[in-house]
């Protein structure tokens, strides 16, 4: 089971940092993807980090704002999102992966229940 945390109401130009939990299976074991949903719009993955590396992926509406790190010991990843825009409100999932890692949900296994992040201007 993954459990995402972390979402709430910040103004434009704050910060915030997302945590995805594990429970019942080490998540050293996946590369851990964050996706985000806003009103009215598809599936976004936002940043991916894999298994092995730490080689990481942030898309461009991320990209410069946004630091992705998971610490095994915790069974915890994070996303720590800067700088933070009215266009990041959205509804933000993290999920796991056993075969690989980057934007496409297919590859994903598991997923999180969401949390929400709302930016007022």
């Amino acid at each position: 089971q993954l459990q995402a945390s972390g979402g709430g109401l910040v103004q434009a130009g704050g910060s915030l940092r997302l945590s995805c939990t594990a429970s019942g299976f080490p998540l050293s074991d996946y590369a851990i993807g964050w996706f985000r949903r806003a009103p009215g719009k598809g599936r976004e993955g936002v940043s991916s980090i894999d298994r092995f590396d730490g080689n990481t992926y942030y898309s461009d509406s991320l990209k410069g704002r946004a630091i992705i790190t998971r610490d095994n010991i915790a069974n915890t990843a994070y996303l720590q999102i800067d700088s933070l825009k009215p266009e990041d409100t959205a509804q933000y999932q993290c999920a796991a992966s056993l075969s690989s890692w980057g934007p496409d949900p297919v590859y994903y296994d598991y997923w999180g229940q969401g949390t929400q992040v709302t930016v007022s201007s």
